[in-house]
């Protein structure tokens, strides 16, 4: 991953994270509905995600999650 961008994936991936555990999602739950792996699921919502995402995978998180998309991106 870019070094340029790291800490907006490390942003976006702890509003995904707040936001399935207010939906009472676990990670496999969400991984299942919106059809990646647990695995990349679990790296995108590291602290330290070292995972980059595509916006493709946004708005599939985002559409499960019941938010707007814009929602995961306000913190940046």
């Amino acid at each position: 991953m870019s070094q340029k961008h790291s800490e907006q994936y490390k942003i976006i991936g702890q509003a995904i994270k707040k936001y399935r555990k207010q939906r009472g999602l676990t990670q496999e739950q969400l991984a299942d509905r919106v059809s990646i792996s647990i695995s990349y699921l679990t790296k995108i919502e590291a602290p330290n995600c070292d995972q980059p995402f595509s916006l493709e995978v946004i708005f599939d998180i985002a559409e499960v999650l019941e938010i707007p998309a814009h929602v995961l991106l306000e913190d940046l």
